[in-house]
């Protein structure tokens, strides 16, 4: 028995399966090169190789596949498995179709190291250049994007890039399930089927208990990875006021605090929703940290007539430390007008922060304002 896999991030499924446990190989494929559009899919395939039913019944698949005895096939090959030639790869997309440079790209992103995501990149745009109605090419494009953003070569907007040609996909193929559960993964509750990973803590605290030590995870999930679906647009109720109405709290001219944005899905239909993904990092160049010896970081949300928010004001909280430097982490959710004419939509939101210029530096109260832009469909 052996799995297949089709995750961003597969060491979660390393946690799962330590969790319940299960012992069987688990194979990955978070580009999606099977093809597959639905899961689960379940194949039976004989000691040679040859798939013998798909998606048997689990009653009967003992009787029906396992206790069977199949021929050997007459004159088959043995197919030596190795790496593919990265540089033979490369040399073949000289002049060469969009697949060659898909093909490339692919290797890269499974056999290549983190450094060679760059170059991968760049492969998959050339396909798209050459090709842009291959809607698996933007799919990969995105699955590669957001591995360089959780990687230690990341970029500002590579979240945004990889949500951007998921999207894209899905619109070309709206029927691929796989595609459309990467961005549910990061969505809009309206959107999702399930908490896609609340399984976690549970997960490490039952492991625990058994006196092991949970498989580490790459990247820590949290807030839409652990959002229960809504059928209503949910709002809070406005207990706050606009901290900052007159807007007299000194800008971050200095850019202490550098804030990051990702809106999943890229774009929305009238009536439709979308999460907003905020992060506040400090600028190591300029040794900046976070100021806890005070109030929290707020975030306000100030949406134009018509448009729907979760919540209109957000806060972090300060962790034990004197002084930190962790990125901070805010989401919230949209909801377009049922009205709304297509084109960009600017929702204006400001942070409030306390940030030391060093660790013994002037600590100073600052504000940033961090317009959102979001796309809104026609309507066919």
């Amino acid at each position: 028995m052996v799995g297949i896999i089709q995750e961003q991030h597969p060491d979660r499924t390393r946690l799962f399966m330590q969790w319940k446990p299960m012992g069987w190989p688990i194979l990955v494929d978070s580009l999606n090169l099977l093809g597959v559009a639905v899961v689960p899919i379940t194949l039976a395939i004989d000691e040679y190789g040859i798939v013998r039913a798909i998606n048997p019944e689990r009653e009967s698949i003992e009787k029906s596949f396992l206790n069977q005895t199949y021929p050997k096939p007459q004159a088959q090959a043995v197919t030596d498995i190795k790496p593919p030639d990265l540089k033979k790869l490369k040399a073949g997309t000289t002049a060469g179709p969009a697949f060659s440079w898909t093909s490339y790209a692919d290797a890269l992103v499974v056999w290549g190291a983190e450094n060679q995501l760059d170059e991968a990149i760049a492969a998959y745009e050339k396909a798209i250049r050459l090709d842009p109605s291959h809607g698996p090419t933007y799919f990969r494009l995105g699955v590669a994007y957001r591995k360089r953003y959780d990687s230690s070569a990341r970029r500002a907007d590579d979240f945004q890039r990889a949500v951007k040609y998921w999207t894209k996909a899905l619109e070309m193929d709206p029927n691929q399930y796989i595609w459309r559960r990467r961005i549910q993964q990061y969505g809009p509750r309206l959107d999702k089927p399930y908490p896609f990973y609340d399984w976690v803590p549970t997960a490490r605290q039952e492991i625990q208990a058994r006196g092991e030590k949970p498989a580490p995870l790459l990247v820590e999930p949290g807030g839409a990875e652990f959002a229960s679906p809504l059928k209503v647009f949910g709002m809070d109720q406005p207990v706050h006021k606009q901290p900052d109405v007159q807007g007299r709290v000194l800008r971050d001219s200095e850019g202490f605090i550098r804030a990051e944005t990702a809106l999943v899905p890229a774009a929305i239909a009238p009536g439709e929703s979308l999460r907003v993904h905020l992060a506040f990092r400090p600028n190591l160049q300029r040794k900046a940290r976070w100021n806890n010896e005070v109030e929290d970081l707020v975030l306000w949300v100030d949406p134009p007539p018509g448009w729907q928010v979760s919540s209109r004001y957000l806060s972090v909280p300060n962790p034990k430390a004197v002084v930190s430097q962790e990125t901070r982490s805010i989401e919230f959710e949209l909801k377009c007008p049922e009205k709304a004419p297509s084109g960009s939509v600017r929702i204006p939101t400001y942070a409030l922060y306390y940030v030391c210029e060093d660790v013994n530096g002037t600590c100073l109260y600052r504000r940033q304002d961090v317009v959102l832009e979001v796309q809104v469909k026609s309507v066919r």
